[in-house]
């Protein structure tokens, strides 16, 4: 059991929540990070769940099964990167779920962003994380980085409770 890694599985358009319920339903684990917002439509408001990175969930299982994952409608197949399947360490995947679970408002970018100042938050329901300030557009950002499925997470941070963190002399 200790080969158990959490694989990314990119899913049909849109099918996120499903092919996540009918992975539970056969027995994996399995995280879909989403995020809660309100849609306006000519005739009402409506509070909708969307998946934090479009395409994307997460199964936990082993290498050897990935093949059985597939055949759950929806699935389309694992991630790949230089030749190897795309995994996600628990760490990483702690770091998303705390951020969804604070509710801030957060953006995910897949493009690729030159490291910027390293910058630990220093007030509010992200404090003690380190991440790395980035601008974009004229906004500032505070960026966690998933290194796993190449994907970014900003999320807008006033400048006050950023405290640059000094680079080590060597």
């Amino acid at each position: 059991m200790s080969d158990l890694k959490w694989y990314v599985m990119y899913t049909a358009s849109r099918s996120e929540k499903k092919v996540a319920t009918r992975l539970r339903e056969k027995g994996w684990e399995v995280y879909l990070p989403l995020l809660t917002e309100l849609r306006q439509w000519s005739d009402r408001k409506k509070k909708v769940e969307k998946a934090l990175f479009n395409g994307y969930v997460f199964v936990k299982t082993q290498r050897n099964q990935l093949w059985e994952c597939l055949q759950v409608p929806g699935a389309v197949k694992f991630v790949h990167f230089s030749g190897q399947h795309a995994t996600v360490r628990e760490e990483d995947l702690d770091i998303i779920k705390r951020v969804v679970e604070t509710g801030v408002a957060v953006e995910t970018d897949g493009s690729e962003i030159e490291p910027g100042e390293k910058v630990q938050v220093i007030g509010g329901a992200l404090q003690n994380m380190i991440g790395e300030c980035v601008e974009k557009g004229n906004k500032d950002y505070f960026m966690i980085r998933i290194p796993g499925i190449y994907q970014n997470m900003l999320i807008s941070i006033p400048r006050k409770f950023l405290q640059v963190i000094p680079e080590k002399v060597q």
